[in-house]
């Protein structure tokens, strides 16, 4: 398939600097998919609340991605944007606020990340009412799933329909869930829901065990990646922080601590991230680096685009649709 005008734009005109590193890397991408490699996307920070699910959800229906990990909002944020969207309040003047003006969003209920309030009511306490149904019909049961999998139940289900307030197909959560796409969660409890199910715990109305944890999430990883990584397994990291920490580290817990020698690297990587490098630093630490903790290797082919990934994600996914 021929490619269409935002690629041909790219193509064009992004020929330096981070522009350039955003074509090497999306082309690279392709050509990994190409080989018949496996590609996981990692995000952190607020992408869903950036609604990247307009056009992520379309990678996954073209099986453009066959793993992702992501943090616990992103996880639910999509969900929350998918049945309040006419409920959230744009503040494009965000950097003018002050510290009264962020006590009156509180008690409108209306919880701002950066540009954009998620409004408490509809979005928060609108899953809640319903995910709690699920967690207690599991915990009743004595049965264990996954943050992702309790979130795939309650979209597959059906409960949220009549709440729908964007186009089905721009939640790339609801097109991972139909695929059963596999998700990992690292840190889950540092979410909204991880929170409210933190509250039931404490409460005594569910048990902690009933949802299954980070470790869980580990083992499961290190049984993936050994049996999908014969044609190799690219890493795609938007954003910095555990969501991409935690799953590139299965690499080396498998090679060092399991001794299987002969686990392949990652075979591809690329970081968007508006991190400068620094001292100590994870998010802004350059891929070179992830050498010497033996998650890629020296050919690893290896990018590093230092920008906005509300505006790179987009563009190579634009790229890799032949958009």
């Amino acid at each position: 398939m021929s490619k269409g005008p935002i690629s041909q734009f790219i193509e064009k005109h992004y020929l330096h600097f981070n522009s350039a590193s955003l074509v090497d890397a999306a082309k690279a991408y392709e050509q990994q998919l190409a080989n018949g490699a496996k590609m996981m996307v990692s995000m952190a920070g607020a992408m869903s609340t950036a609604e990247i699910g307009k056009i992520f959800a379309e990678i996954i229906r073209q099986d453009k991605v066959q793993i992702i990990s992501c943090t616990g909002a992103n996880l639910e944020e999509d969900i929350m944007n998918l049945v309040a969207h006419s409920h959230y309040e744009r503040v494009p003047n965000y950097r003018d606020l002050t510290p009264q003006d962020e006590w009156d969003l509180l008690e409108r209920g209306l919880n701002r990340v950066t540009d954009t309030c998620i409004p408490e009511h509809e979005a928060f306490r609108r899953l809640q009412k319903h995910i709690y149904k699920i967690w207690k019909d599991a915990d009743d049961k004595g049965e264990r799933y996954f943050p992702h999998e309790f979130m795939y139940k309650m979209l597959l289900s059906g409960v949220l329909e009549e709440y729908y307030e964007i186009d089905l197909k721009d939640s790339w959560m609801y097109a991972a869930a139909e695929k059963n796409l596999p998700i990992i969660v690292p840190g889950w409890e540092d979410s909204t829901m991880g929170n409210i199910f933190a509250s039931y715990v404490i409460k005594g109305d569910l048990k902690a065990s009933t949802m299954k944890s980070g470790i869980e999430y580990m083992t499961f990883l290190a049984d993936w990646y050994p049996k999908n990584s014969s044609n190799g397994i690219g890493f795609f990291q938007i954003g910095g922080g555990i969501a991409g920490d935690f799953p590139i580290c299965v690499v080396p817990m498998l090679y060092q601590d399991m001794e299987m020698h002969d686990i392949p690297f990652w075979s591809y990587f690329c970081q968007i991230s508006d991190s400068t490098t620094s001292y100590g630093s994870y998010s802004g630490a350059v891929p070179n680096e992830k050498i010497t903790w033996g998650k890629l290797d020296i050919k690893t082919p290896k990018f590093i685009i230092e920008s906005d990934a509300t505006i790179v994600a987009p563009l190579i996914f634009a790229y890799l649709l032949d958009l």
